[in-house]
């Protein structure tokens, strides 16, 4: 499973990422993760199976579904963001995908 989290520069995310990495290792699972900005999707986009979006730019959640091309796109939960919950990132990215 390759889960790719963006926001607006992908700044942002690299703590949430690196939280959400710990957190798969602890589930003994193969999952990349990445952070990069929406810039950024159109050429990262083919290499994941989910996109979660970092609540700070919920506002181009529309642009990012259409750039996505039917992968699912998730707001994460401004709780678990704000915290930098990886484990609770992970779950809302693992409880979208069949087999998660």
């Amino acid at each position: 499973m390759t889960i790719l989290v963006i926001c607006s520069g992908g700044m942002s995310t690299s703590m949430l990422v690196k939280s959400m990495r710990k957190a798969s290792e602890e589930l003994k699972k193969e999952i990349i993760i990445e952070s990069a900005g929406v810039s950024a999707l159109k050429n990262l986009i083919k290499d994941c199976d989910i996109v979660l979006v970092a609540p700070q730019i919920k506002h181009r959640i529309t642009e990012i579904n259409n750039i996505a091309n039917n992968k699912p796109v998730i707001l994460i939960d401004h709780k678990i963001y704000g915290l930098i919950d990886g484990k609770g990132a992970l779950k809302q990215a693992m409880n979208e995908l069949p087999g998660g």
